[in-house]
């Protein structure tokens, strides 16, 4: 059996007797200077073990394929109608959708970008119009032409107006013409002005009217707009609001869409149209006009991790424009790419990487305004973006957060065609991934057993020096010999 005298020879810390140490005041000052050392390491040591350091590599894009990036977008044009106004999404893949409405909200806008009613809704896409086939056939005038001196005098006189503006050299205004005054002679006929009063057809060149067109906002020719004495005059300047007509425009249709708007109407009562009483059979070919120029845009779309280009631009099936008369100023007050992040989780991410997020949204409240003139004119607005997607791994949960940040270069550039407002979005094939690194608690405790130690170990060596020298020198002083 091991004696306890063998088990106290391996002791590594063997005990001086209390009454065999000597306390001295030098000793004292480097015992507190050490202890305050420690205290004052340990400090620093708990800081950088409680702090999270971060790593940064560029790798290879990681995304699967037929992963989908999302573009937010909140787009203001004061000067583009809500109702032409359509969002395309193309890519060097081949995709190419146009007039994206499912994701996308309306509202119309004056000048100031403030908005002047509820959600603007489009209504029914990829609809067809129906053309009469009376081009080849004499017709006679049967709408009234009106003038900028007239127009109020007719809005104010008749129950309904439906006015028909057009440019002579539109191809679709050339379409309608012959349907519209075939139309119009059948209705005069049927509604005399002059005896029943309640209904009139009646057109306007915008070649020679312009300044009316634009007071009425038109953009596209031809727009029938359907003016409603009494039940819609605006409060502001007294002028009538008015309905945009999206329905066929051969004769029998355009006949019998009038009797629809007439017959609510009683002849005795020709001050005052109908109001929410009309057929809901000519719901889907009727809806609210703007009643200002411009459009706000916000929404988001879906876009394939490819080269592509987002195009927002006046588009119609069946209308025409004037490229001189488009003007594609805009403003941006939201533009982003990817989901955005919760401000609590960007928040966490900030006091990791302070300068996350920086350029996620760059574009946010630029204002891109052109001024069409007779130099100045069919101007194209593009917006060149290389997005780069950042990722960051954390090591508290594990939890992933991406970020696609961007950078911008946007030029005005004339062009032969319509005027558009273009987004070519170019993604990096590299990311950078950006993992958290949390230092272990071992390598925690090792330092703290090394910060007492050395400290304990330098403290000693600077009191055995010291002690020794202030011997030393007493020796001297009393004159002893060595």
């Amino acid at each position: 059996m091991v004696s306890t005298s063998k088990i106290k020879s391996v002791d590594f810390y063997r005990k001086i007797p209390r009454d065999l140490t000597e306390a001295s005041l030098s000793g004292a000052g480097l015992s507190v200077i050490a202890a305050l050392s420690m205290m004052f390491l340990f400090g620093m040591e708990l800081s950088n073990y409680l702090s999270v350091s971060t790593s940064t590599s560029v790798i290879v894009d990681q995304s699967s394929d037929g992963d989908f990036l999302r573009i937010e977008f909140n787009i203001s044009f004061p000067a583009l109608s809500c109702e032409f106004a359509s969002v395309d999404v193309s890519d060097v893949l081949g995709t190419n959708r146009l007039n994206i409405t499912k994701t996308i909200r309306k509202y119309s806008i004056d000048p100031d970008l403030r908005p002047t009613g509820t959600e603007f809704h489009s209504g029914p896409v990829g609809k067809v119009i129906k053309h009469g086939d009376e081009t080849d056939e004499e017709y006679s005038e049967g709408s009234v032409s009106l003038t900028a001196q007239n127009f109020d005098k007719y809005s104010h006189q008749h129950a309904i107006l439906v006015v028909n503006f057009f440019a002579p050299w539109c191809y679709w205004s050339t379409r309608l013409k012959p349907s519209w005054e075939k139309a119009a002679k059948i209705i005069r006929e049927r509604y005399d002005p002059e005896l029943d009063g309640r209904i009139v057809m009646a057109k306007v060149d915008c070649t020679e009217e312009g300044e009316l067109c634009r007071r009425h906002h038109i953009q596209g020719y031809p727009s029938i707009r359907i003016f409603r004495k009494g039940s819609d005059v605006r409060d502001d300047h007294g002028h009538h609001d008015h309905e945009s007509y999206y329905g066929d425009r051969d004769t029998d249709t355009l006949v019998s869409t009038m009797e629809t708007y007439v017959a609510p109407i009683p002849l005795e009562s020709q001050r005052l149209a109908l109001e929410n009483k009309s057929d809901s059979t000519a719901d889907h070919i009727k809806r609210p006009a703007p009643r200002t120029g411009g459009c706000r845009i916000e929404g988001f779309v879906r876009v394939k991790k490819v080269p592509g280009n987002l195009v927002i631009s006046a588009r119609s099936g069946s209308h025409s424009f004037d490229p001189s008369q488009m003007n594609m100023s805009h403003v941006i007050s939201h533009l982003s790419f990817g989901r955005k992040i919760a401000p609590r989780v960007m928040s966490d991410m900030k006091r990791v990487l302070p300068y996350i997020g920086g350029s996620h949204d760059r574009l946010n409240g630029r204002s891109y305004i052109s001024h069409p003139s007779d130099s100045n004119a069919n101007v194209t607005i593009e917006h060149y973006l290389q997005v780069v997607k950042t990722e960051v791994i954390t090591t508290r949960d594990h939890k992933l957060v991406e970020e696609y940040e961007y950078t911008a270069h946007s030029s005005l550039v004339q062009s032969l065609y319509i005027p558009v407002a273009k987004f070519h979005f170019e993604l990096s094939p590299m990311q950078v991934l950006v993992t958290e690194n949390r230092k272990s608690f071992w390598h925690f405790i090792t330092n703290v057993c090394a910060i007492i130690g050395g400290v304990f170990t330098v403290a000693g060596i600077l009191d055995s020096v010291l002690h020794n020298t202030m011997r030393l020198m007493k020796k001297i002083e009393l004159g002893k010999n060595f």
